[in-house]
């Protein structure tokens, strides 16, 4: 339940982050030229109302779209935006986040029905075709049912907003305004219901306390701040960083994992919040328009004349309050065991020691396979170029140091699964859906696939169902790294290693490393969304420090030829539940070459300490030679 939660969190956050650059646009324009503010311009100001009423809401329509059915659903889900703007009489945002998907996914199930169905030379007809009957089909539907229906539920949480303001209860939505952001419906939750309030109230008063009410840094960097003082371990190394990226950044993200370690921490900013909203609602504090991203500096720029006092001293006292009841907390009930960054994982070693009676009963597939009849194991990833390729090269090289070298070990997407494996290792969240298209398969679910425990598991089980006669010599089937990468292209150039970055949030650093990429000629722009998209259905960081960013099944289409980048960032990246030092960017269009790399990158950081040193060594024809296996 709770990974649906968050999945249904992070599609609707999908909709709005990649348009929030509109969010900002509108913001700036309403902050500075409106009649009330900085630089009025009454000839600007027209555009306000335009990009809040249609822009905006357009673009969502237009994501949600896309995110279900490419382009063609893009469109149709913009058309359908259109009926619900013009069947509402207000800014429609929670219309577009329904009728956007929806439009995707009607026109994704006329395209299944239809497929195979279609005269040869009719295609381009039948396409265009049904994505204008389907999206007009919809805006009409929009206009008539869905925009009134949307405008009823607005106005009512409006109400419900109003009755809480009159009542001074408004800082009682921080109860549920906290949780729901760890469990990643932050985004959701300030651009879908926040904002089309808050927009309404700043148009007729200048101003609204919605727009703070989730984007206010402070709780948030409270709690961070006490895990400085009070942390213990790599939480606490992590910790100031990430407080840095937290508040200035506006990356709410990074201290979702230090409360998801220890959940009863969530009182900390659930407290820091009810009274920063308890004190803007005193003094007065608000913003003119929704701060995208909820830093420090996006909330001072988006606040108007006159409530800089109370904004300031919202986030303040929400940042106290956050660490005086954090740290409190955390001297009562967190144990030093408990209080350190791994115990994010702990469950991993639960896996272990559960391993047998997970992999051969009812669930993960429920099949049970004789270690002599393993011929073939797959990892499976979402696009079988990334993690499943590291952790294919680490089984390979365990298996054949235990001296087995009859069982091929090869990686693929998972809905690209061969046929004749007999055993699937996967992401645990892509488990069920390897096990319904792969029956009679045995099933491994994982959490990480640089360090997961199951694999020194599956050795042993391999090598004690087998006997001395099952295993071969590890000699006899071991080839030498160099040798391999000696005969075919070396992917990884030394121009494309790029060391002692600084730290940066995780998409950002996703980014960078698509950058180098279009600089080198890999890929094209388009796949670096592509590997930002990736990135949000499946983390890219793997385990011991590394993360391997890139692009989804569909990005391919932008690689113009296989190559791998390198960035290294010794003082490490937050990012999830890890701390990512090493970032190896991958784009293969066709062929295996770059597993050659990854075998050698998952050879030279099989540990945490191991992946540090390799970092620490800052010499571009020392890494170049490591991570190509070059002797």
């Amino acid at each position: 339940m709770k990974e649906r939660v968050q999945k249904f969190g992070r599609f609707l956050s999908g909709m709005v982050m990649p348009n929030i650059g509109a969010f900002i646009a509108w913001g700036f324009i309403t902050a500075l030229f409106i009649a009330d503010g900085w630089l009025p311009n009454e000839r600007i100001a027209t555009m306000v109302t335009p990009m809040l009423n249609y822009l905006l809401p357009v673009l969502i329509g237009y994501t949600g779209g896309r995110m279900i059915a490419d382009q063609k659903g893009a469109v149709a889900g913009a058309i359908a935006t259109l009926g619900v703007i013009v069947g509402a009489g207000i800014p429609m945002f929670i219309g577009a986040m329904i009728v956007g998907p929806l439009g995707g996914l009607c026109v994704k199930k006329f395209d299944e029905a239809m497929e195979g169905h279609i005269p040869a030379g009719f295609e381009m007809l039948v396409n265009n075709f049904s994505v204008g009957i389907i999206g007009g089909a919809l805006s009409i539907v929009a206009m008539f049912v869905i925009g009134p229906a949307c405008e009823i539920l607005t106005n009512g949480l409006g109400a419900g907003v109003g009755f809480l303001v009159d009542h001074g209860l408004l800082p009682f939505t921080a109860i549920l305004v906290e949780p729901a952001k760890v469990l990643f419906l932050n985004n959701a939750i300030n651009h879908g219901v926040f904002t089309p309030i808050g927009l309404e109230q700043a148009q007729q008063v200048g101003k609204s306390i919605l727009f703070m009410i989730e984007s206010n840094p402070g709780p948030g960097l409270g709690l961070l701040l006490a895990y400085c003082v009070a942390g213990k371990g790599s939480a606490k190394s992590s910790a100031a960083g990430a407080a840095v990226i937290q508040s200035v950044g506006g990356i709410h993200e990074l201290y979702f994992p230090f409360v998801l370690m220890n959940p009863i921490l969530i009182l900390g900013p659930m407290t820091g919040n009810f009274v920063a909203i308890l004190t803007l609602s005193v003094l007065g504090g608000g913003l003119k328009a929704a701060a995208s991203p909820g830093s420090v500096i996006a909330e001072l720029l988006m606040t108007p004349k006159g409530a800089y006092f109370a904004n300031i001293c919202g986030m303040a006292v929400g940042c106290a309050v956050s660490f005086a009841v954090t740290i409190t907390l955390m001297k009562l009930f967190v144990r030093e065991s408990e209080g350190d960054f791994e115990a994010a994982q702990a469950q991993l070693a639960a896996d272990k020691a559960a391993y047998k009676g997970m992999t051969e009963g009812p669930s993960a597939g429920g099949v049970y396979v004789d270690p002599n009849d393993v011929k073939k194991i797959v990892f499976a990833c979402d696009a079988g170029m990334g993690s499943s390729a590291m952790g294919a090269t680490m089984l390979r090289n365990k298996l054949k140091s235990a001296g087995i070298g009859d069982i091929t070990v090869v990686h693929a997407p998972v809905s690209e699964v061969p046929k004749d494996c007999q055993i699937i290792v996967t992401h645990h969240e892509l488990s069920a859906r390897a096990a319904k298209d792969n029956p009679g398969v045995r099933i491994i679910p994982i959490k990480n696939f640089m360090g997961a425990p199951e694999y020194d598991a599956l050795v042993t089980e391999m090598v004690e169902g087998r006997g001395a006669a099952g295993a071969k010599s590890a000699a006899s089937v071991h080839a030498d790294a160099s040798d391999k990468v000696q005969k075919g292209e070396i992917l990884l150039k030394r121009e494309n290693i790029k060391l002692g970055c600084k730290p940066v949030p995780p998409e950002q650093a996703i980014r960078d490393c698509g950058r180098m990429m279009v600089e080198a000629g890999i890929v094209e722009e388009g796949y670096i969304e592509g590997m930002i998209e990736r990135n949000k259905e499946f983390p890219v960081a793997i385990g011991n420090h590394v993360a391997i960013p890139h692009g989804t099944n569909e990005a391919r289409k932008y690689i113009i030829k296989n190559g791998l980048v390198c960035m290294t960032y010794p003082e490490g990246i937050a990012w999830d539940e890890d701390t990512v030092k090493l970032v190896i960017g991958i784009a293969v269009k066709d062929g295996g070459d770059h597993v050659d790399v990854l075998s050698s990158v998952a050879e030279a950081a099989d540990t945490e300490e191991a992946t540090d040193a390799l970092v620490k060594v800052g010499d571009v024809e020392a890494i170049y030679k490591r991570l190509n296996g070059l002797k």
